[in-house]
């Protein structure tokens, strides 16, 4: 009786072992993931961060492959790819899916609104984040914003921009379809180029100047070799937003701890984003200005004169489709809310003080 008793829990002690050791092979998930960006653009240093830091954190869970831009295919596809499960993952600016829901637009950038804290207030604490989920949700795919970099650096070409005068007839590279409609009342007109075909655009003269990321960005994409002045500050992109499409599927694969790993993750690469870029953005700058480029900033009136014509862009825009309109909506609210605190902590405070936005209760009649 005792042998068979042994016997018995022997058997159980075996049993649980292999159901354990079952489970863990199970839970070993293995994910294809890519991005929008090339390898020698420093953005991809973002997407980067946040997979190798998930697999340090959830590697007996999950193990991501990542590769470069470009290397599995064109950047344009990776939303499509990732929609339907053909990898697992892709990391992205929400700007370039605007064709899709123009609520992608405010989701990756605004122009003349939020700074890289704005967003990162927004995201956590003011509903930003249920907003991503809700866009991208309508594509089979959960979203995690987890890069942030503040406004970018402004104009640069061969031509100077001293004043807002000098953008009459004015051919720019730009980004962003609400910053279009901005340059256009401007007198500007905008031309679409993917981020690797900005240099030769400049360097050919087929765009007047251009934009593309932050400061350290584009001299690393080797800006300063066919620029000869900059127009300042970023405007047309106060703050932009990074972060990953998952493809739901795959998502609801991992178990809830390992969700929570990614999201982690997330968060903890986005305040890594903040720093690093602002490093970066001031370094670049110093290589500009020792390149000898002539900077240009526009006055507090221009700046001014854009804050208004984006606001009414902005409600323009919002009222052209709800989705749109509810993700201005919320921003604005953030805005209006924060500043009971914001405005009476400045100089000190973390945010623009601004008492021009756009009109709430116009956006609210669109929603």
């Amino acid at each position: 009786m005792k042998k068979m008793t042994q016997f018995a829990l022997t058997g159980l002690a075996a049993g649980v072992a292999l159901a354990a050791l079952t489970t863990t092979v199970q839970a070993q998930e293995r994910w294809t993931m890519t991005t929008t960006w090339p390898d020698n653009l420093d953005l991809i240093q973002i997407d980067r961060h946040w997979a190798e830091l998930v697999n340090k954190l959830a590697g007996d869970e999950l193990q991501i492959e990542f590769r470069a831009g470009g290397t599995l295919m064109p950047g344009t596809e990776v939303f499509d790819a990732t929609e339907v499960g053909s990898i697992e993952a892709a990391g992205d600016w929400p700007g370039y899916w605007a064709g899709r829901n123009p609520a992608f637009s405010p989701l990756a950038t605004t122009t003349m609104l939020f700074n890289g804290v704005d967003y990162l207030n927004w995201i956590q604490q003011w509903g930003g984040w249920d907003l991503y989920q809700e866009i991208y949700g309508q594509y089979n795919m959960v979203y995690l914003p987890y890069g942030i970099t503040n406004n970018e650096s402004g104009f640069m070409g061969r031509t100077p921009i001293e004043s807002l005068a000098d953008l009459d007839g004015k051919r720019l590279r730009l980004s962003g379809r609400d910053q279009g409609r901005v340059l256009e009342q401007l007198g500007g007109s905008q031309v679409n180029l993917a981020g690797g075909e900005i240099y030769q655009a400049i360097e050919r003269g087929v765009v007047d100047a251009g934009e593309f990321s932050t400061p350290g960005v584009d001299y690393n994409a080797g800006f300063a070799e066919v620029v000869e002045h900059w127009s300042v500050p970023g405007w047309h992109q106060s703050a932009s937003v990074f972060g990953v499409m998952i493809n739901k599927d795959a998502w609801d694969a991992l178990s809830e701890e390992t969700q929570e790993k990614l999201k982690i993750a997330a968060d903890a690469t986005m305040a890594w984003s903040l720093a690093w870029s602002e490093r970066g953005s001031t370094e670049g700058t110093e290589n500009f200005i020792e390149a000898g480029v002539q900077i240009n900033p526009l006055s507090a009136e221009e700046l001014d004169r854009i804050q208004e014509i984006t606001n009414e862009v902005i409600v323009r825009g919002a009222c052209e489709h709800p989705d749109h309109a509810k993700v201005y909506h919320s921003m604005v609210s953030y805005l209006e809310h924060y500043a009971t605190w914001r405005d009476i902590s400045a100089p000190f405070n973390m945010s623009r003080t601004m008492d021009n936005l756009p009109s709430l209760e116009e956006i609210e009649a669109c929603l």
